[in-house]
């Protein structure tokens, strides 16, 4: 089982260790590529592999932005990384004084002489420290003054494409769930709790779970109507998720996500829920009549039971 550390003296020095430093927000193919080479090292060389990671994500303290959109939150990075079968993941406190600190000194006071280290596994592109001038030549440098070793991750190509965190992030805003699928490996997933709504849906034959979203700092996906896997309670399900402001109804702007869940008729409120993200079925139209909208939503209903009997006949 893993274990966490929520800062460098919770973990026990050991000089053993292969370590890898970034936000890996997303855990997306490259970010796999990275952890699948740290935890092969470790077992080579019988030490044991460790992430380090941030929280807050760097870039909220740095140019104090309010908007920044997460692909996962800081549990679901832990999540994945113990699948993945990291030992330790340990996460630093960013603030302002700690953007402060040189490339040489977090190594040295963090790594180096914090954790301890043998060897460090990163991307080509690599860079930390004040104004991130810290690079993997420099790191390579480094590892031979103070004696450990650097592996360099070469750019990982997706279908010809490099994958970074950026690229997932304008596809969901594009709403091309199914690309940001195959660049992360798994759906996006939003998770949160069920909570009261209006109960229209129920009205209109098509029952709705209103859904709080855990972390505000969630990207959303683009507007629309999309097919979805939830899980409730470690089961799964099937359903079609909207994301929007409902404007059939109302005007007021307010953004909800609401998801009809196939063949499901329990009490949910308060509970946690997950939805992943499969495909987009089409835009959030407004209609002229709730009539209207029902007759849509039969549309909507036919083709995502279509794509789940594809999707069942994969797994």
């Amino acid at each position: 089982m893993m274990k966490l550390a929520r800062n460098i003296k919770e973990i026990p020095f050991d000089k053993n260790s292969v370590i890898t430093v970034g936000t890996f927000d997303g855990v997306h193919l490259a970010h796999q590529k990275i952890i699948s080479k740290v935890i092969d090292y470790a077992r080579e060389r019988n030490g044991r592999s460790v992430i380090v990671t941030f929280e807050p994500h760097p870039r909220e303290v740095i140019t104090a932005a309010n908007d920044v959109k997460l692909l996962t939150t800081l549990e679901e990075r832990q999540k994945l990384c113990e699948k993945a079968g990291i030992d330790w993941f340990v996460v630093i406190d960013f603030n302002k004084e700690f953007s402060q600190q040189s490339y040489r000194d977090f190594y040295v006071k963090h790594i180096i002489n914090g954790i301890g280290v043998s060897l460090v596994v990163e991307g080509y592109d690599h860079h930390w420290g004040r104004n991130r001038e810290g690079n993997i030549e420099i790191l390579i440098q480094i590892g031979k003054e103070y004696g450990f070793d650097v592996a360099k991750v070469d750019q990982f190509k997706f279908k010809g494409v490099a994958v970074n965190s950026s690229m997932i992030r304008n596809e969901l805003m594009n709403g091309n769930v199914g690309n940001a699928s195959e660049l992360l490996c798994r759906p996006y997933t939003l998770q949160g709790k069920v909570v009261e709504g209006d109960r229209r849906g129920r009205l209109l034959g098509y029952p709705t779970a209103n859904i709080d979203v855990d972390s505000p700092k969630k990207l959303m996906p683009k507007d629309g109507i999309y097919f979805t896997k939830v899980i409730i309670d470690a089961d799964s399900y099937f359903g079609m998720t909207s994301i929007g402001v409902r404007p059939t109804f109302q005007t007021d702007g307010k953004r909800t996500i609401e998801v009809n869940i196939f063949d499901f008729d329990k009490d949910i409120y308060g509970c946690d829920i997950q939805l992943g993200f499969l495909q987009r079925l089409r835009d959030e139209l407004k209609f002229d009549s709730a009539d209207q909208l029902v007759k849509q939503m039969h549309q909507d209903k036919e083709l995502s039971l279509k794509l789940q009997y594809d999707y069942q006949s994969k797994e």
